[in-house]
């Protein structure tokens, strides 16, 4: 955000991205010669005698040429469907977080090696099974006695760079004689061994070309693509120089999908949600990259890397039975580059990842169902944490609110106008000249009483805390981060000194988050005692925190940076702005322990895991149609990467949306998890009642429209919690069978029952929404509430401007709302519950509702109740279904205590799908007033007030 300054700063009048900031494949040394290599690797092959099962794991070796045999382990998990399979250098290691992973897994036990000359087979207890191949390696992982679904080194791309420092020089550039290698015109494919041409048998994995005459093997640089190889490593890009000190380091790999017929995931990055291929035409030219980056209004439609990394993807077969859906998550922080490409007529997706550093991580997921997927990858990074309610409402931001008293008529005016909302939030300009943990006395010189009296009407606070600190001996927090020597480190004249970048206050230092007492420090901060001004109701929004430095390479830190341990940025990059999100999240928790509050935060930057810390968003944006359109994608795409609370700023963070586009933008916006309006401070005020009548009113609706469905939200971000599922699904998630539904990505489901697609163009007042097979859907946005049948696109459903976006409900569901409109989130609280039951064509339906006291973490020890609700039969039926499954426990939820016993009731049922009315209604022996609406053919049955958390029934005599 706050780029246009930053530009400012810098000197630079643009308002676009500058492409030429930012690196491509081809100004990187290790994608560019291991990515898309003129010739191809050296080829593996594993060592028949290494191969042995150890602890629960397969080890073996595999080996090319004489250098040192590579480590091959093989961990088959206890959850089943899951493989950890992992490359390392033997006798050396290198750094890897040890937090990333729930861990420590247990292995299946049940597992059985069995050999062949030419090969292994693993078989799993759970019925897949891991089939190794001696010559050349490769790995695949399928049912046992089936076709592999998920095969690793297919294409022969597996390489290892193994370090080497600087100081150990290799020999010059250019053939052994002293001549450059391109020089004496041999023909592609040969190159001179200083005697004669000579075919190129391979290249090592340090950059050397391997020639074979019959007697012996010389080895040369392969000048073509190794600029410079003669113990120099350094790397020079817009002016900055890494060096490189441990020398060439990479990894990579690829892994292929057969019968797959698309990929998703590789979250986060400005494109469609199904992936496009990157080799092979018919896509980009560029493989997908993964190095956080503040990238402001950025392109789209590219695959640059933007503020979050998620290397996890999804390829879905519809024709298949079983395994429809099967997933690799590649566990990697540093700089990542991924190819995408596909077999004839786009079948077999496969995808080729290249690392900087690190070591090859692939955990294979081998689902059942892709929800199976869902929950497992859930189970490997942690599922996304239950949000505080207020934090599903709706949020009002700007950079920046003026002070107090502008703060005071925003607050007044959503009061005024009967707008719902949550949360105000305050920039970056609330703060003593950029020092966070601080206010601007001349602009807020009461913050507490300006917290209390928006909580007096159940409304919460956001203040920006951000990374980056400003170095002044005059700031308290830099003074003590200082002189507990808490900051990044950088190389200067043989020594380690405190990095100093550049950012918002200027000169800034940054802390090291990858250390656990600094978190420890930063989370402290936090406190009521050393966050003067702050209240219980404040809560926090972190940005800039790829991180971003105004002068350093590509915005970021320099790679040569290092950690309090010693370990280089290089290693960790990509991991930054997770754990300064999860020091935040930290510091809230310890700020609130005595009442075992959750937290709210929302971050910019994110890794995976980032979910149990809090909600993210896409970034600058821009107000422009196309931006809006392209949220729907981006935000399916970090879903499925197992990161629910993400949102895109409704209107655009730059520029000025017309009345249209903003109406359009809130519409969409209430059907994703995290709702926020957001501007930038050069844009028009643009509150929902600033463009005047008849769009406030639009707004309203659209803004009230998302405060009746909380009760369907939260029920759908419990199990996002309890079972690792996403709350924004692509249709595939549940329809992954029907081909027709696979490349959707304008249009998304919200849990399983309510499909979304809003209008995303201008002047349009209908859209065609593809309905899957063997479904049907209610119009429930529509006075007719239309019902309409699956597998066909439907052309023409209604999205008037006056209404909300189009959300159908799916037959065979039964949706909980709130319908009475209230200022906030806390106000609805004793509400009572109206319940839209939708019947599928044999008359039946089924929901759930699930409560808790909305802002502890009492849930996770049993203290909440879940409302299962049915109707068959002509009866509508309540009863507890507080049992807790495996996949619940496994994620740290205690079954229900019995603790928690909600008093609300249910005032109101819509039954829709009957065939005709009936003659009576009852409950308990009493009659219920009802009324029929034929032109809907709906019922309403009129206050039955029985509890929402009770066990009872609803008879209809027909």
């Amino acid at each position: 955000m706050r780029s246009l300054l930053r530009l400012a700063l810098l000197g630079v009048a643009c308002r676009a991205v500058d492409k030429s900031k930012f690196r491509t494949c081809q100004d990187t040394r290790f994608c560019r010669v291991h990515a898309r290599p003129a010739a191809p690797p050296p080829t593996y092959a594993v060592n028949d005698a290494s191969v042995a099962m150890a602890d629960g794991a397969l080890r073996f070796e595999v080996s090319e040429g004489t250098l040192a045999p590579l480590v091959v382990t093989v961990l088959p998990h206890a959850d089943a469907g899951v493989v950890n399979v992992r490359v390392t250098e033997a006798g050396v290691s290198r750094w890897e977080p040890d937090d990333v992973l729930l861990g420590p897994f247990a292995l299946d036990g049940d597992a059985k090696l069995s050999k062949t000359p030419a090969g292994a087979t693993l078989t799993l207890g759970g019925g897949g099974a891991v089939a190794v191949t001696y010559a050349p390696f490769t790995l695949s992982l399928g049912p046992a006695g089936g076709d592999p679904l998920i095969v690793v080194n297919g294409k022969d791309l597996l390489h290892y760079e193994r370090g080497r420092a600087a100081a150990a020089a290799a020999p010059s550039l250019g053939d052994p004689s002293g001549g450059d290698a391109d020089s004496h015109g041999c023909e592609d494919g040969f190159a001179w061994n200083g005697e004669r041409c000579l075919e190129i048998a391979g290249y090592w994995e340090d950059g050397l070309a391997r020639f074979a005459d019959g007697t012996k093997e010389v080895k040369t640089y392969k000048a073509a693509e190794v600029a410079k190889d003669d113990g120099d490593f350094s790397e020079t890009f817009s002016g900055h120089t890494d060096d490189v000190p441990n020398g060439p380091m990479s990894v990579g790999v690829d892994v292929s999908f057969p019968g797959s017929k698309a990929l998703f995931g590789l979250a986060e990055h400005a494109s469609q949600f199904a992936l496009k291929k990157t080799t092979g035409g018919g896509g980009y030219d560029e493989p997908f990259r993964f190095y956080n980056l503040d990238v402001f209004e950025y392109d789209l439609d590219v695959p640059m890397a933007l503020y979050g990394t998620i290397p996890l993807a999804w390829a879905v077969a519809p024709g298949r039975e079983k395994h429809s859906t099967v997933g690799v998550f590649y566990d990697n922080p540093t700089e990542t580059y991924v190819d995408v490409g596909a077999g004839p007529d786009d079948t077999t997706w496969d995808l080729h990842f290249v690392s900087e550093s690190g070591v090859l991580s692939l955990f294979l997921i081998l689902p059942e169902t892709p929800l199976d997927g869902f929950a497992k990858y859930a189970a490997l990074t942690g599922a996304q944490e239950l949000p505080p309610l207020f934090a599903l409402g709706y949020h009002q931001c700007r950079w920046n609110y003026k002070d107090e008293k502008d703060v005071a008529a925003v607050h007044g005016q959503f009061e005024a106008l009967d707008i719902p909302y949550d949360v105000l939030w305050l920039d970056i300009e609330h703060t003593d000249g950029k020092r966070y943990f601080t206010w601007d006395a001349n602009l807020f010189p009461d913050p507490a009483t300006m917290q209390d009296t928006l909580a007096a009407t159940g409304r919460k606070m956001v203040t920006i805390v951000d990374p980056h600190i400003k170095r002044d001996n005059n700031y308290d927090v830099h003074k003590k981060a200082t002189d507990a020597g808490l900051y990044v480190k950088e190389r200067k004249h043989g020594e380690l000194k405190d990095f100093e970048g550049w950012c918002w206050p200027g000169s800034s230092s940054y802390l090291d988050f990858t250390a656990a007492h600094v978190r420890q420090w930063w989370a402290e901060r936090f406190s009521l005692a050393n966050y003067g001004g702050s209240t219980a109701n404040l809560y926090t929004w972190n940005d800039m925190n790829e991180p971003s430095v105004f002068n350093g390479p590509e915005v970021t830190m320099a790679k040569t940076l290092v950690n309090l341990g010693g370990v280089e940025h290089r290693e960790w990059h990509n991991l930054y702005g997770m754990y300064f999100h999860r020091a935040t999240a930290e510091g809230l928790m310890l700020r609130d322990q005595k009442e075992n509050k959750r937290p709210f935060v929302l971050s910019r930057a994110f890794y995976a895991g980032s979910q149990r810390w809090g909600a993210i968003w896409t970034g600058d944006n821009a107000a422009r149609w196309d931006h809006l359109k392209v949220a729907s994608q981006m935000l399916l795409s970090i879903s499925v990467c197992g990161l629910s609370f993400a949102g895109a700023d409704a209107g655009g963070f730059f520029g000025d949306p017309d009345p249209e586009l903003m109406v359009r933008w809130i519409q969409a916006a209430a059907y994703t998890p995290f709702f926020r309006g957001h501007a930038h401070h050069d844009a028009k005020r643009r509150e929902p009642w600033s463009f005047g009548e008849p769009h406030t009113a639009r707004m309203r609706g659209a803004i009230a429209d998302r405060y009746a469905l909380l009760p369907y939200w939260y029920t759908t971000f419990a199990a996002a919690r309890f079972a690792g599922l996403p709350v924004m699904r692509p249709l595939w998630a549940h329809h992954a069978h029907d081909a027709d539904a696979l490349l959707v990505g304008d249009a998304w489901l919200v849990g399983e029952d309510l499909l979304v697609k809003p209008a995303t163009d201008a002047g349009v007042s209908t859209v065609d929404v593809y309905l899957p097979v063997g479904t049907t859907w209610f119009e429930t946005h529509t006075a007719a509430m239309t019902k309409r049948s699956g597998g066909v696109l439907a052309k023409g459903v209604p999205a008037p401007l006056d209404g909300t976006a189009p959300a159908l409900q799916r037959g065979g569901s039964i949706i909980p709302r709130q319908r009475r409109l209230r200022r906030s989130t806390a106000a609805m609280r004793s509400d009572p519950y109206e319940l839209t039951v939708a019947l599928d064509d044999a008359g039946e339906a089924s929901g759930s509702l699930y409560l808790d006291d909305f802002e502890t973490f009492g849930f996770t020890g049993g203290a909440f109740h879940k409302s299962v609700f049915t109707f068959a039969g002509g009866k509508l039926s309540a009863n507890a279904g507080n049992d807790c499954d495996a996949r619940a426990a496994a994620l740290g939820i205690a079954a229900d205590a019995g603790s928690f016993a909600p008093t609300n009731v249910v005032e109101r049922v819509v039954v829709l799908g009957l065939a005709a009315p009936p003659t009576a209604v009852s409950q308990s022996g009493k009659a219920v007033e009802f009324a029929w609406n034929s032109e809907a053919s709906s019922l309403v049955l009129r206050a039955p007030n029985v509890a929402v958390a009770g066990a009872w029934e609803i008879a209809l005599t027909f």
